[in-house]
């Protein structure tokens, strides 16, 4: 059985690896610790833990002063709260001035799950690569994680990375190495590019296996970096496939799917599908229902593959 690790439970644990090392980490939470995992770090390192409570824009503006200050600020709450109840701190108290703030916030997606739609962001990518300067980030699995948040941890500037509630499969090796910016390629494929990122990353794969069964070569690449996304590699695969498939736990509007087709239209146009949640809002529900509700499976993957080859060769 493929291993499955939460990337917020990743998340938890590298806090507390970079809190020995980095004595100016410091981290922040909104009253919801034990969910975002940054309780471990708390209970280590009580003087730089910050709970702000039920606040969040102070819970921003906080993290800023702290910046100001030349400490490295790790803020956490759900993914809702973060880019929407405190948009306007994150604009004008962080990225504007350029502070090294680094927003990592948990339970992103449909996959929260029962909570419902008021707690189910699909449109924090889309807010976030509207922020000049902001790194936006979405790591696939845990082990990635780890890594894109040892790598946030010393670059210089804020950023955004989004992390889920459920545990997700392992899809890349031991061998593996996040590098900011850029796209990585999982599996060859000739006839279509499957563009994926976060829990949509194993779907990809999956769904990879299923259009072997119709012939179709698909080649699987995970962009952990939605922005700067690198369009010289999203071009390369469009070229080299002549077809295109994005998918992403996210509205299809602002999120993984606009900024590839954005680089394709610029750099290399060719027939693009859309996976992701069709511009409405989730509801209350188990994440694998949900999932199936709004057409994110390897089924609709694999599907969107198709079209996306049949429209090629028409």
């Amino acid at each position: 059985m493929t291993e499955k690790i939460a990337t917020r439970d990743a998340y938890g644990e590298v806090l507390v690896e970079l809190g020995r090392e980095l004595k100016d980490l410091v981290v922040l939470d909104a009253d919801l610790s034990q969910s975002t995992k940054t309780a471990g770090f708390a209970k280590l390192f009580p003087e730089r833990f910050f709970n702000m409570g039920i606040a969040e824009a102070n819970l921003m503006g906080t993290a800023a002063g702290l910046a100001a200050a030349g400490k490295i600020p790790f803020v956490s709450t759900f993914a809702v709260f973060a880019t929407g109840r405190a948009w306007d701190q994150v604009r004008n108290s962080i990225v504007y001035p350029d502070l090294n703030v680094k927003i990592c916030a948990t339970h992103a997606g449909i996959t929260v799950g029962e909570d419902g739609a008021s707690h189910q962001t699909l449109e924090d990518l889309a807010l976030m690569r509207a922020l000049p300067g902001m790194t936006v980030l979405v790591p696939a699995d845990g082990p990635e994680t780890k890594q894109v948040i040892r790598t946030v941890a010393g670059h210089q500037g804020p950023v955004y990375v989004r992390l889920g509630r459920p545990s997700v499969p392992v899809v890349v090796d031991e061998d593996y190495e996040f590098k900011l910016g850029e796209i990585v390629t999982l599996r060859p494929g000739r006839d279509v590019a499957i563009f994926a990122c976060g829990i949509m990353v194993a779907v990809a794969l999956e769904a990879a296996e299923l259009l072997t069964e119709k012939g179709i070569s698909a080649q699987v690449l995970n962009v952990s970096t939605i922005k700067p996304l690198n369009s010289e590699q999203v071009a390369k695969a469009a070229g080299e496939t002549g077809a295109v498939v994005t998918c992403e736990e996210h509205n299809i509007i602002g999120g993984l799917g606009s900024a590839v087709a954005e680089a394709l239209g610029e750099y290399c146009p060719v027939p693009l599908e859309r996976v992701g949640v069709k511009d409405v809002f989730g509801q209350s529900g188990k994440p694998g229902e949900l999932l199936v509700h709004y057409g994110l499976t390897a089924q609709d993957v694999a599907n969107a593959a198709e079209r996306a080859v049949f429209r090629k060769q028409r």
